[in-house]
């Protein structure tokens, strides 16, 4: 059942979500992913703490002041009830939305993997489609970056820190082996030259998972930038994507200005990775 449950993961990142310049929610961008989103895909999406911002400045007049840690937990606590609300405000009436949100530490003990995983697969069996974000509102840095060490100091290899989204779909399209994962980005894709759009990378593929990585590692050679503070930009998405290629998935990132049906049939500018 779990090779074939899940068509789709998908994950779409904060900026995509908002419209920067006029301090407000992209409503378009909302419409446009949740009337598509059915059972049978799972759907990461950032900005709990972008729009909870959002949401301070219009009713205060002002962005709030203290540690960053404390600021993002109260920012996420204050978006997080808005971005579901949007979610379910445009998709289909006829499925369920069911919220999930995660942590590194369920994703870095096998009983709550297990746990994560039956109930997505519950999801695409009830007609629901899950939305899930990173906890931000109780997971603070420091508290986080104690408990990695640990699990490192007592032997764990490849431990999931999962604050990035992009990590967070990367690790969820593993677990459920998952036909196909999209990143929705503020970009078309990959560039070999960020300022020049003309090189957009189309397609990375290989006759097995191990070339496909290996033309990935190439390629972040050319990745540099991030667009906003915090986020890690080009060069961590394709390290996040290589575990669910070499898992089986076929991966895009492309625009969020498209359809994930576009997306997936490959009717719109994007950057492929697959084995052929």
């Amino acid at each position: 059942m779990r090779d074939n449950a899940i068509e789709v993961v998908g994950k779409i990142g904060s900026m995509a979500l908002i419209r920067d310049n006029e301090l407000d929610i992209d409503y378009n961008v909302f419409s446009r992913v949740a009337k598509e989103l059915k059972p049978g895909m799972l759907w990461v999406s950032s900005g709990a703490v972008e729009i909870g911002r959002l949401d301070y400045i219009k009713r205060m007049g002002c962005e709030l002041d203290g540690p960053k840690s404390d600021v993002m937990t109260d920012y996420s606590a204050q978006g997080q009830a808005i971005l579901m609300e949007e979610y379910r405000r445009y998709i289909p009436a006829k499925y369920s939305v069911r919220q999930l949100l995660v942590e590194h530490t369920h994703f870095n003990h096998p009983e709550k993997r297990e746990h994560i995983c039956n109930f997505f697969l519950r999801c695409a069996s009830q007609n629901a489609i899950p939305i899930i974000n990173y906890n931000d509102t109780v997971s603070f840095e420091e508290n986080r970056r104690w408990e990695l060490n640990q699990l490192r100091c007592n032997g764990k290899k490849d431990v999931v820190e999962c604050i990035d989204n992009d990590e967070t779909a990367a690790t969820i399209a593993c677990l459920v082996r998952a036909k196909n994962l999209i990143i929705f980005t503020s970009a078309k894709g990959i560039y070999l030259d960020p300022k020049d759009p003309s090189t957009l990378v189309e397609r990375v593929e290989g006759k097995n998972a191990d070339e496909v990585i290996a033309a990935i590692t190439e390629l972040q050679k050319s990745c540099i930038g991030v667009s906003r503070e915090g986020a890690g930009g080009a060069k961590a998405k394709l390290e996040f994507i290589k575990e669910p290629v070499r898992a089986g998935s076929k991966v895009m990132i492309a625009s969020a200005k498209y359809r994930i049906s576009e997306v997936l049939s490959g009717k719109c500018p994007q950057t492929l990775f697959q084995v052929r």
